[in-house]
């Protein structure tokens, strides 16, 4: 079974203005990577509608899967349902299921669901609601491309409710091998386990701990066995001990 594709897709004018933080991809890698789906490309773009339709034409068009974070609140700028929208085609609004939702939760807490938050409801027709459990306001899904809040918290428990009802692969499992020498000693031995071992990834990563250069050597594969050969051939082939991780 071939492994699926996704991309993710950071909306913000605060992410590239340094403001703000990202931490959404690095949740999403490793779960999706649990779920057996590769993360292969991510992207930011600001709060720009034409920039965000594009960019979902293209990944959507290039992947089994799209994530995206940020935009979908209250303000003027949460642009990101309305760009979505745009990008199919599709006609959007207040959709009942979602404005009840949004009742239910303000009713509860005291406040007041006003114009603003309302157009927190507006959900792409056809689309799927990814539920929130944090502060009611769905995410949705439209084809392969899923719509998720910025707010880290609320973004992870979107992956949460939306990763269950995704086909997925075979995990990937990685394995991990530090070696206490630079990385051009051991250039030569990796390069020539990924050539028999094309079916593993390889990546090499230096380090400098407590003035002296090491290298970390990641495997990936979703076959164990594989994954073990290529391990026990780095090992006796490696110029220096390997020590994992």
């Amino acid at each position: 079974m071939e492994t699926p594709t996704a991309a993710m897709l950071v909306i913000g004018d605060e992410i590239l203005s340094g403001r703000t933080r990202d931490s959404n991809m690095h949740h999403l890698a490793k779960e999706l990577t649990q779920a057996g789906i590769t993360l292969a490309e991510a992207r930011v773009v600001p709060d720009a509608h034409a920039r965000i339709v594009a960019a979902v034409r293209a990944l959507s068009g290039d992947y089994t899967h799209v994530f995206t974070s940020g935009g979908i609140g209250p303000t003027h700028d949460d642009i990101t349902a309305d760009a979505v929208a745009d990008a199919f085609g599709t006609p959007i609004g207040v959709r009942a299921d979602a404005r009840a939702l949004l009742v239910a939760h303000y009713a509860k807490t005291g406040t007041e669901l006003n114009a603003a938050r309302l157009r927190m409801a507006r959900i792409p027709e056809g689309a799927t609601l990814i539920e929130n459990p944090i502060s009611a306001a769905p995410g949705f899904s439209l084809h392969n491309v899923h719509v998720m809040a910025g707010v880290p918290a609320i973004f992870e428990a979107m992956v949460a409710s939306v990763l269950p009802r995704l086909r997925g692969g075979p995990p990937v499992l990685s394995r991990n091998l530090r070696v206490e020498v630079p990385e051009g000693e051991v250039a030569e031995a990796l390069g020539a386990a990924a050539a028999v071992f094309a079916d593993v990834s390889m990546g090499s990563y230096p380090f400098i701990r407590a003035g002296r250069y090491g290298t970390n050597l990641v495997l990936r594969s979703p076959d164990a066995a594989r994954l073990a050969e290529a391990v026990a051939h780095l090992h006796a082939t490696l110029p220096a001990p390997a020590v994992e991780e």
